[in-house]
């Protein structure tokens, strides 16, 4: 079985079905699912039974092999990589059963996407110092993250040769190593620039081809960019639950707030379905929403 899931996710991994993220998450639910079944006795993956994936199921609610029972979300993920690793097995490997097949999942509804006002986005966009090249290097990269819509591996995996200030064009590489052409406003580019010119030269001892680097001169990784910009943020005063996905949901809503079609705001944020930047809708429906309820004369009169 084991060979069976390393060559299910060589499989993945050779399409680009996913991310790294995912592809890891895959790897430790069937692992899991392997090792549970070989306690049970089960060496070949035709032997698994309904009962046996029931057994697995139940184990996973109960907490049996985890820490703690699993939240409804991640526990639907490791369904799914049970279910894709059966589909998987049918098409490719010639197995014919799957005892998975009857299993659902309750789907939960999408949450709304927390995002920061346009007055947040300001205040925090001019809280830096630009005379300090650390200040000035923090402030490039929220401000390319806010006017491109840049998830963390995008902004980190970022190179400078991929970036036109004469078209204002950057190109990123989003999920599934594919890349978008994104356009930024004039005074992103010009601040762009500016940190090109006065602070990542002090650092850049490696020549590296990445446009936001460390003091040492090596890429910033997505998880440093994550603590500096929680950092930022709170330096700002906008608090602790800020976090950095946010700044890429205020990217989207703000555009849709000022009129910017939909299916442009999909390919802006690199989604493979309508529906998933659909969500954002819901976020400016509800701000509309507010604003009649604490507005509007006749809200709070009883008919």
């Amino acid at each position: 079985m084991d060979e069976l899931v390393e060559r299910f996710l060589n499989y993945l991994s050779n399409r680009n079905s996913g991310s790294k993220h995912t592809l890891d998450g895959y790897a430790r639910d069937l692992n899991r699912f392997v090792n549970f079944m070989e306690e049970r006795g089960i060496e070949e993956i035709s032997e698994v039974s309904k009962l046996d994936v029931l057994a697995y199921t139940e184990a996973l609610k109960g907490g049996y092999l985890t820490e703690k029972p699993l939240s409804d979300r991640s526990y639907a993920r490791a369904l799914s990589a049970l279910r894709t690793f059966y589909k998987y097995l049918n098409l490719h490997e010639g197995i014919e059963s799957n005892p998975v097949a009857s299993f659902k999942v309750k789907v939960r509804q999408r949450s709304i996407p927390e995002f920061l006002t346009l007055e947040e986005i300001s205040s925090l966009l001019y809280s830096f110092n630009l005379e300090d090249p650390i200040q000035l290097r923090n402030r490039t990269i929220i401000e390319v993250m806010y006017a491109c819509g840049l998830r963390l591996s995008e902004i980190s995996s970022l190179r400078i040769d991929k970036i036109s200030f004469d078209e204002e064009i950057l190109v990123v590489l989003g999920k599934g190593n594919k890349e978008r052409m994104i356009p930024f406003y004039p005074a992103c580019g010009q601040l762009i620039q500016l940190y090109l010119k006065n602070a990542r030269p002090l650092w850049d001892k490696q020549k590296s081809d990445s446009l936001f680097i460390n003091q040492k001169g090596t890429t910033l990784t997505g998880r440093s960019i994550e603590t500096i910009i929680k950092s930022c943020c709170i330096e700002a005063g906008l608090g602790e639950h800020v976090h950095p996905h946010m700044i890429r949901h205020s990217f989207a809503t703000h555009l849709l707030d000022n009129g910017a079609d939909l299916r442009l705001v999909q390919q802006l944020l690199g989604h493979q379905n309508l529906s998933t930047t659909q969500i954002y809708t819901h976020v400016t429906v509800d701000r509309l929403s507010s604003v009649i309820r604490n507005n509007h004369p006749y809200a709070k009169k009883k008919a």
